[in-house]
């Protein structure tokens, strides 16, 4: 929603701006360089994008529009879930919980824990594997790097989308360029009818640089930072859960291991330790 706050503003500002000098909207408005603005855009997304990279795009663009879901309530329930699955696990030993993670709609933490969270859980993503029977077979430091490298495959993946949208926009300027250049080719060919004919060439030629410049820094260099700061939340996320995982597999208690995965969370979405205890024990006396 902020985004397209922002992009309105962005909008309503460059117009406001323009007609306040006393110029006319439609006259920054010329088919010619709209359509060898954009079409010459879409070329390059094409040729320089595989489809899987256009995919993600697509799904990250909406993801900025819907805005962050990473809330403190989301790591709080994240946290609850966690705590239960460990107790579940020192109770009854590893193997028992990996029925809660094959099949979370089933599991009672799962149940007991809002779809927003399961539905982010490193472990229900093709991305990373939840690895949880290797444990008992896997030193800590070992499952440390093997999650390291699953989390690396997928923050490589998951920047791809943003890396491309901003290739798109460093090229823009230049794309606009050649509109306007195609412009004054257009302008030279009527250079001796009236003054008024050229000028208007002239202008319309301009605003193909105009607009190449405004999609850059306006729109597309704006959308690519934000599918970066969305990365980076997740990418948190992914790292919230590791320090849990291999706290507990090094033999922590499960309060002590959820405190591990509560100091990996973003200040401004961290719950306190008491909001997290008093969610645990809430855990605990519903498992009984």
């Amino acid at each position: 929603m902020i985004a397209i706050i922002g992009l309105i503003i962005v909008l309503a500002s460059v117009a406001g701006g323009f007609t306040i000098a006393g110029g006319h909207l439609p006259a920054l408005f010329h088919i010619s360089e709209i359509v060898t603005i954009c079409g010459v855009a879409l070329g390059t997304v094409l040729i320089s994008t595989p489809a899987p990279v256009l995919k993600a795009l697509g799904a990250k663009l909406g993801a900025v529009f819907k805005g962050s879901h990473y809330s403190k309530d989301l790591y709080l329930d994240a946290l609850k879930m966690l705590y239960e699955l460990f107790q579940i696990a020192r109770k009854d030993g590893l193997v028992a919980i990996e029925a809660h993670i094959e099949d979370p709609e089933k599991s009672r933490s799962s149940r007991s824990t809002p779809r927003s969270c399961t539905s982010t859980t490193p472990w229900s993503s093709s991305a990373t594997p939840c690895a949880w029977c290797w444990w008992a077979a896997v030193p800590p430091h070992d499952l440390d790097s093997l999650m390291d490298a699953e989390m690396d495959v997928h923050h490589e993946e998951s920047g791809k989308p943003a890396s491309a949208l901003q290739k798109v926009g460093d090229a823009l300027p230049g794309i606009g360029i050649v509109a306007a250049v195609l412009g004054i080719v257009v302008t030279m060919a009527a250079i001796s009818g009236p003054v008024e004919v050229i000028g208007e060439k002239v202008a319309a030629a301009l605003t193909g640089t105009f607009l190449g410049v405004l999609l850059a820094y306006g729109f597309f260099g704006p959308l690519s930072t934000a599918i970066e700061n969305i990365n980076s939340e997740e990418a948190r996320f992914f790292a919230f859960f590791k320090a849990s995982v291999i706290a507990f597999a090094k033999g922590f208690a499960p309060i002590v291991a959820v405190e591990f995965a509560r100091r990996a969370i973003f200040s401004t979405a961290r719950p306190t330790f008491q909001e997290m205890e008093a969610a645990c024990k809430q855990a605990a006396k519903a498992g009984k």
